[in-house]
């Protein structure tokens, strides 16, 4: 049933029933969350050898009342058999906005745009705008430049009207790119470069 619906999701299932060779599967694969049965032998030391090892995808624990005691901190959402559909669709759903919000925070749009990068009062440098993340992004100066310390970027989106001005710290240089890390920014610029973002992802 779980499968099912994960599958109406969008979300790719891979079921394993040996936790020993689940764990191998975990050691050289990347998830983005885990549903693990409790009441499957060997359970306990399986959950156990999960600890720090996740990166806080979420986790989904399903038992019934006498292997609740297994359930442990980290411990995203849960279920309890029977499971009804129901119940089943709406933690899903939460577990999949949990996954996308998760990706979301990472994911670098690449870009090929014109930008300005001013470092204190000195004349802006132009500069292509490489790729964006809610974190930060990549430039390359059009000519030869050294850009460090604290600067101010401004740049326009693909179908946004907005002129964005962002404050941030140039963070690393390699071969003439250059890092930007956003500083605190307000909460109306932060929400609009996270709806940009969002829009540019799921339409890929």
């Amino acid at each position: 049933m779980l499968e099912c619906i994960l599958g109406g999701l969008q979300i790719e299932v891979e079921v394993e029933t040996e936790p020993a060779r689940a764990r191998a599967r975990l050691a050289k694969s990347k998830v983005d969350a885990l549903i693990v049965d409790c009441d499957l032998e060997g359970t306990t030391s399986f959950l156990r050898g999960l600890e720090g090892g996740l990166n806080n995808v979420p986790l989904v624990l399903i038992s019934s009342p006498k292997s609740r005691r297994l359930l442990k901190d980290g411990t995203t959402f849960f279920f309890q058999k029977p499971i009804s559909v129901e119940q089943a669709v709406r933690t899903l759903s939460a577990a999949r906005n949990q996954i996308l919000d998760g990706r979301l925070r990472y994911h670098r749009h690449t870009l090929d745009l014109p930008a300005r990068v001013r470092c204190g009062k000195n004349k802006p440098v132009q500069v292509e705008l490489l790729n964006l993340s809610q974190g930060g992004v990549a430039v390359r100066p059009r000519r030869a430049a050294m850009l460090k310390g604290k600067v101010r970027l401004e740049f326009k989106l693909p179908g946004s009207r907005q002129n964005w001005k962002v404050d941030g710290d140039v963070v690393w240089n390699r071969q003439g790119n250059h890092g930007i890390r956003f500083a605190e920014m307000n909460q109306h610029t932060k929400q609009g470069l996270q709806l940009w973002l969002a829009q540019q992802y799921l339409t890929q």
